[in-house]
């Protein structure tokens, strides 16, 4: 639904503070991005850790901004006949998508995830270049992360299209 909301639910909240944790995270990573160009072409020091850094922040911006991407209606969808409908149909159609296509995908992605994200942390995986981070199953742990944000927001968003349906201010 495309209205804006005024109220916020609990799990709204959990998906709005990892969104404003998403600015922080990409702050960070412009600067990390620069400091790395500055190390490299003004003073010829590359760093390995300090560019898989970047790459972390960015997997972890996409990943877990997810849900606040879903709270505020950012996720691409073509609404050429959507805009055009009324709440309830809008509620409708938004309560199939999350029941018939967002939830089952979610659950689906955090099955197969699993047991790559256990491996890594079993063997404390770590970057395979020189001088690279030790993190790589902190990394690997956003997918579950991603599952997890996407699967409680879409909670909230089912809960307001049932209001929505019921005839409740959402």
């Amino acid at each position: 639904m495309s209205e804006p909301y005024t109220a916020f639910s609990p799990l709204d909240r959990i998906s709005h503070w990892l969104g404003q944790l998403c600015g922080y995270l990409l702050l960070l990573m412009v600067l990390l991005a620069g400091l790395v160009v500055v190390l490299r072409y003004g003073f010829a020091i590359g760093s390995i850790a300090l560019q898989e850094a970047v790459l972390y922040l960015h997997g972890a911006v996409f990943t877990i901004g997810a849900g606040y991407t879903l709270l505020h209606q950012g996720h691409v969808r073509v609404d050429i006949f959507y805009r055009h409908w009324s709440t309830r149909r809008k509620a409708l159609v938004d309560l199939a998508g999350y029941l018939l296509l967002l939830l089952p995908i979610a659950l689906f992605f955090g099955f197969t995830s699993w047991n790559y994200v256990m491996v890594s942390w079993a063997r404390w995986e770590g970057s395979g270049e020189a001088g690279g981070l030790p993190l790589v199953y902190l990394q690997k742990s956003l997918l579950l992360a991603l599952v997890v944000g996407l699967i409680l927001q879409a909670v909230a968003e089912i809960s307001r299209c049932i209001m929505t349906l019921r005839g409740a201010k959402s």
